[in-house]
């Protein structure tokens, strides 16, 4: 199967033989609908740093109305990467999904190098990151006299556990998670609009020819995308979407969309309630918010909501990620057994597992944070080549002349594309300028793959 069919042969790949080039993957179940590709999104893009950056973009920046500018300028840029994504979740709805586009675009060893940093670094740093987080908040609501490590380990293997008995489980789960966070959200809003004082948030405050103001925005807007990321994963998983081709695009709009309603909703909140001088100087805004407008009551609650959103990510990682390391080693460049599927639950187990025990030594091992500033300028590379991957496959279809009826095409081609990946490789050389000792090692550890990659083709024939 060329690359050209690969990307029209939707819809035929439930039949299909299992193949290097055809990741439908059978014995993997379609059992998602579109209810559950939106709580995805919103489970995935939405974990703990909306508990947090809303304070530190407040401090960068210090106007109410500069501040809810650059959150929903950020959810505008975003939103470009998404309109991209949902065009190639459509194009090649199979298990893997950005791994399978980097390798149809551009060659096997770019998506291997993407899996392989996955693993070794971004996906598995950020769980540990998060997990950390949710032990720390699960003991200070509980008081269990165990060790935060002892916390890690328990609901990293139970997230894992859950995945592990079914794609209708974990998604389960992650919609349990994700519909309370999104009440709890709805309470924090409500309360916010009924009981806070209001604030001018008018654009009078905003110096336009303020040289500084522009460069704290610059330096705010990378951690505002930075929250908005994680609309990508649901296509690791749209080998086991029903009807993919429409589900996927909406509902990775729809989801999308609501989160950057939630997060200008929840800093608009966080302003009226602290004032922007207590915001910009607050540990955890959102709580802090909550307790104002709750008291006691609404720092315990916000807390126990930290607690369910870090839950909900961690979750729908562990659903998501090991479906690329399943479609690396389907590939021939992985280990052959974590491409096997459970007969019975119809799922990767051996690729979730392997998540989970990596995620729980990298967490242990205490440099999950130290990885992760090395691998971010690479991270953005990737997606800019994921972006770029459109005008190729673009080119594929005019040079065949066939070209897909009903299929999701991105608004504004090719200008949106264009701008997704000229955003997005802007912030690689800002990362480069800014920090060009880790930039650089974190190319380091990506290439570190490429010896891995030939040695898993030639042993694996």
């Amino acid at each position: 199967m060329t690359k050209t069919n690969l990307s029209l042969t939707i819809g035929q790949q439930d039949s299909a033989k299992p193949s290097p080039h055809m990741h439908s993957a059978p014995g993997l179940a379609r059992r998602l609908g579109l209810f559950d590709c939106v709580l995805m999104v919103l489970g995935g893009t939405i974990g703990v740093s909306i508990f947090v950056l809303p304070a530190t973009v407040a401090h960068l920046i210090q106007r109410p109305a500069v501040v809810l500018m650059v959150w929903g300028l950020g959810g505008l840029l975003s939103l470009l990467g998404a309109f991209t994504y949902a065009e190639l979740a459509a194009r090649m709805p199979f298990v893997g999904g950005q791994y399978i586009y980097l390798r149809e675009a551009f060659h096997p060893a770019v998506a291997f190098l993407y899996g392989w940093c996955m693993l070794l670094v971004t996906q598995t740093g950020a769980i540990a990151s998060v997990a950390v987080v949710t032990a720390r908040y699960l003991l200070a609501l509980t008081h269990l006299p165990v060790k935060p490590s002892v916390i890690i380990c328990i609901v990293l293997s139970l997230m894992a556990l859950i995945n592990c008995v079914g794609v209708r489980s974990g998604s389960m789960a992650q919609n349990m998670f994700a519909v309370i966070k999104i009440a709890a959200f709805a309470v924090l809003i409500a309360c916010g609009w009924l009981l806070s004082s209001r604030r001018s948030l008018s654009p009078s405050d905003i110096p336009l020819a303020s040289s500084g103001l522009l460069g704290s925005v610059l330096s705010a807007l990378p951690l505002v995308l930075f929250s908005y990321g994680g609309i990508q994963r649901i296509g690791y998983i749209a080998g086991e979407i029903r009807n993919p081709e429409k589900n996927l695009p909406r509902g990775m709009l729809l989801g999308f969309l609501s989160v950057v309603t939630i997060y200008v909703l929840v800093n608009m909140i966080c302003i009226n309630s602290l004032g922007i001088a207590n915001l910009a100087s607050s540990m955890a805004p959102v709580s802090d918010a909550m307790g104002h407008l709750l008291g006691r009551r609404g720092l315990v609650l916000m807390d126990a909501f930290i607690v369910v959103s870090a839950l909900g990510w961690l979750s729908q990682v562990m659903l998501t990620a090991p479906r690329v390391y399943f479609a690396m080693a389907r590939d021939g460049v992985f280990f052959k057994s974590v491409a096997w599927i459970h007969p019975r639950f119809r799922v990767p187990i051996l690729a979730i597992l392997l998540q989970c025990v990596w995620a729980i030594a990298i967490t242990l091992s205490g440099s999950y944070e130290q990885i992760i500033r090395y691998v971010m300028a690479v991270d953005l590379l990737f997606f800019t080549l994921t972006a770029l991957s459109v005008f190729i496959f673009r080119r594929r279809e005019r040079k065949t002349g066939i070209i897909p009826a009903g299929q999701f095409r991105v608004p504004g081609y090719p200008a949106t594309p264009a701008l997704a990946a000229l955003v997005s490789i802007s912030l690689v050389l800002l990362q480069l300028q800014r920090n060009p000792r880790v930039s650089l090692l974190g190319f380091c550890i990506a290439f570190s793959g490429l010896p891995a990659y030939y040695l898993w083709k030639k042993h694996n024939g």
